[in-house]
């Protein structure tokens, strides 16, 4: 309900308001504008220029508003864990998923140089991926600062696997095309193909989840990612037998 332009343009007493209602939402949505003028130590007059600042007409309107709001925020259901393996499974595993691992197996192999990129949770992921490659024979490095410089010699013949659930981080974008401007190949691990960063890479691999959201977190399950990753760090594996 309070974007953070509006809860800017509040002033000391809004402000206040504004933390009460945060605090006391269930309660504030069935009070009299006399009642939370009350509780707050506020005018009336205070509280109808902080509705009209979220862009409500009167107190009556902003209370529909906040219950609704907070309907919203109750219903919220997430998956089971099961659920989210098993349209895994039912989606990717019975199309070319372990081709597409195999290819990028290939690509990363042949590879001086193994870069991962990510931010946020696919940022821990692209940390654990270098790792877990590592441990498997194949030297990888996890960078996650895009102004990071480049070594002449990390720039020739080089692999990049980037993780992005969206496939459309500004953050990863804007890394991956430094990087290609680099010369380094790009794989890319998205929950779809069509993304942008699916698109500007040279191998994607797709995953295909329904996402989820708790109001702005992306909880999407990231466990087709760590297969992903550990199919390819052992296919690499083989590869050097």
């Amino acid at each position: 309900m309070f974007s953070n332009e509006i809860i800017a343009s509040f002033n000391e007493l809004e402000t206040s308001l504004y933390n009460y209602i945060s605090q006391n939402g269930d309660k504030v949505a069935y009070m009299r504008i006399r009642e939370l003028a009350d509780e707050t130590h506020v005018s009336t007059a205070t509280i109808l220029r902080f509705c009209r600042k979220v862009n409500c007409e009167g107190f009556s309107e902003f209370k529909i508003k906040l219950k609704m709001y907070l309907k919203e925020s109750k219903t919220t259901v997430i998956k089971s864990s099961q659920h989210s393996l098993v349209e895994f499974f039912e989606r990717t595993l019975k199309g070319d998923l372990e081709e597409k691992i195999r290819i990028a197996a290939n690509l990363v192999n042949k590879a001086e140089n193994v870069i991962f990129i990510g931010i946020g949770s696919s940022g821990i992921l692209a940390e654990y991926g270098a790792r877990y490659f590592s441990s498997l024979g194949k030297f990888s490095m996890y960078i996650k600062d895009p102004h990071f410089p480049i070594h002449s010699k990390l720039r020739t013949n080089s692999v990049t696997i980037a993780l992005s659930v969206s496939g459309e981080t500004n953050f990863t974008i804007t890394h991956l095309h430094q990087l290609k401007q680099e010369g380094s190949k790009i794989i890319s691990i998205t929950n779809n193909k069509i993304s942008t960063i699916a698109k500007i890479s040279d191998h994607n691999i797709s995953y295909y989840v329904s996402e989820e959201f708790i109001e702005e977190a992306n909880i999407t399950t990231q466990v087709p990612v760590v297969y992903i990753l550990e199919s390819m760090a052992r296919e690499i594996y083989q590869l050097n037998q």
